[in-house]
């Protein structure tokens, strides 16, 4: 992997319009569920996400035919020969896991290496790996692998006791093709989940409730290949949102669902930004600095996502006032901290809690990203900062966005990407 980084000259508006791409937290489990379907899935406007790539590795290691034309991905998973997911293959991608119930759900057994991705802390599997009891798999853990036999796989029901996006998707995939009803109850309420639903139901499958307090599941025979566009990227969208309240300047925001954001939204507008939503576009106006958000909790959908916590904190060290922000879902996702730090903010950490007082300014720096958001955090904080931020390990971030630094180029920001 190439050395790359982002360097950037601060201190430019963003004026324009920019377009989101889909939402790699949607893709990624829809990639899984293609293994639950016979004949081609083709699905519309895929981003060029390193992530989605990786479970496109794992596909065609399965056995399955992917091919990428443009912005079009065929997936044909007739051909799978393989149930087994090695960890050089799973070590890449968090989203691997959600291969194991999609590998059950149709076949009926798996053998899959611990999933990998961005170490913002413990991520534990157990909730998948009880969810997929419950449906009568036997699970052995041996050797860094999930070995499971799904033989005698039959519907029940499941209460979680976490409201668990990764798992919630698991045991809808591991339902799907098994016989009878299975309901899921405190599943997750995210927009990826009735993403995953509606899918799911278009290749055939019998789902409802997703987005609600009780998912179920009707088992069907077969699922059979169809076309499909994902939902778009509510990260990138907010991160767009974030760029403009930091930077000043008015932009729009296009291919967007502005309910998908609206805790974002309603607790940024007019305290740092001006904030218009249309159907399917948010139109984002920033003059002058903006003013601390006073406390930030993040918390399951729909509250404020955690994949938003690290680039609002950016916003804080430059807006007036002090702020408190709580992450409640990841024990070390403040690795950016010490670079922010680095820049002149004003941050003071006390295990999941940081204390932030805005400054009127930051200052450039050399800066290492650390995972997916935070490499994103010290981009935005590059934008506004006075002289130059160089932006090391940006291969974090293409995990996630796609050409970052041509759309933030298009908007009018002096950043560029160097080897």
């Amino acid at each position: 992997m190439k050395d790359e980084k982002f360097l950037i000259n601060g201190g430019n508006k963003l004026f324009g319009e920019v377009v989101v791409d889909s939402s790699k937290n949607a893709y990624l489990p829809i990639l899984a569920g293609c293994v639950l379907s016979e004949g081609k899935i083709v699905l519309h406007k895929c981003p060029n996400f390193s992530d989605i790539n990786s479970m496109c590795d794992i596909l065609r290691y399965l056995g399955a035919k992917v091919e990428k034309i443009d912005d079009i991905l065929q997936i044909n998973c007739d051909y799978f020969d393989n149930f087994c997911i090695p960890t050089n293959l799973a070590s890449k991608v968090r989203s691997s896991i959600f291969m194991l119930g999609a590998i059950l759900g149709r076949f009926k057994k798996a053998k899959v290496a611990y999933p990998g991705g961005c170490e913002i802390g413990i991520r534990p599997i157990d909730l998948h790996i009880k969810g997929l009891k419950k449906l009568g798999v036997k699970i052995v853990e041996k050797h860094g692998y999930i070995y499971c036999d799904g033989s005698n796989m039959t519907a029940g029901t499941i209460v979680l006791d976490f409201a668990s996006v990764g798992a919630t998707e698991n045991i809808m995939m591991g339902a799907v093709l098994t016989k009878g009803t299975t309901k899921i109850y405190n599943p997750a309420k995210e927009p990826e989940i009735v993403d995953l639903q509606n899918f799911l139901n278009k290749l055939g499958a019998k789902i409802t409730g997703a987005g609600g307090d009780v998912i179920t599941i009707e088992g069907v025979e077969k699922l059979q290949g169809k076309e499909y566009t994902p939902i778009s990227d509510r990260i990138i969208a907010g991160t767009y949102i974030i760029a403009c309240a930091m930077c000043g300047g008015d932009i729009t925001i296009k291919n967007v669902n502005p309910n998908h954001n609206i805790a974002l939204i309603t607790k940024i507008d007019k305290y740092a930004c001006k904030i218009d939503c249309f159907d399917d576009k948010i139109r984002v106006i920033a003059d002058g600095r903006p003013k601390s958000l006073g406390r930030i909790e993040t918390q399951a959908y729909p509250g404020m996502p955690t994949d938003l916590q690290s680039q609002i904190l950016a916003l804080q060290t430059i807006s007036k006032g002090s702020c408190l922000i709580v992450e409640n879902l990841f024990e070390t996702r403040f690795k950016h901290v010490p670079e922010l730090i680095k820049m002149g903010a004003d941050i003071h950490l006390r295990d999941r809690i940081a204390f932030v007082t805005g400054k009127e300014k930051l200052y450039g720096a050399d800066v290492v990203g650390m995972d997916l958001r935070g490499t994103a955090s010290l981009t935005l904080a590059g934008l506004v900062a006075e002289g130059y931020t160089t932006v090391y390990n940006v291969h974090h971030l293409d995990r996630g966005y796609d050409c970052f630094e041509k759309a933030l180029q298009n908007l009018g920001a002096d950043i560029k990407r160097i080897s």
